[in-house]
């Protein structure tokens, strides 16, 4: 989608932070009509804009108290081997790709101590780990906030 006017970045930034908002309810806080409003966001659903919607869920609540992160430094060679391990390791809840010293870093969710040390030892097989604690997780900012002050 080449240009998304004010109303666009605004309908956006709304579904960001509530994905359950009603066409309505996006219509009356950005000033359209609900039609108006679910036609807007519809566009920007088939623009591949929006790209889905989700429930956000508390991993305690879910007995995964454990919250770390995980760099890998690997050779080209294994790195095909270290994706597979993440994506087929429940625990390793995002994966990225990374430039610099580190190839990959893996965000991991556990339920307990021993478990993580199990995932960090697997990981380790295609190179040196380095592991920390996650104290806390800050909320994300809006996607249309970044990209408005990146202009």
């Amino acid at each position: 989608m080449d240009s998304l006017d004010r109303i666009d970045r605004e309908i956006l930034a709304l579904l960001q932070r509530d994905g359950r908002l009603t066409g309505a309810e996006v219509g009356r806080r950005v000033g359209l009509s609900q039609p108006a409003a679910a036609a807007r966001i519809q566009r920007l659903e088939k623009a591949g804009v929006i790209t889905g919607y989700r429930a956000v869920v508390d991993p305690a609540a879910l007995g995964l108290p454990l919250h770390a992160v995980i760099r890998l430094r690997t050779t080209h060679t294994l790195l095909p081997r270290a994706l597979e391990c993440a994506s087929r390791t429940p625990e390793v809840v995002s994966t990225l790709r990374v430039t610099g010293e580190d190839c990959l870093i893996c965000e991991v969710r556990c339920a307990r101590t021993g478990r993580l040390e199990e995932v960090v030892d697997a990981l380790a097989r295609y190179g040196p780990v380095t592991t920390s604690l996650v104290l806390h997780a800050y909320p994300p900012k809006s996607l249309t906030e970044a990209a408005d002050r990146s202009r």
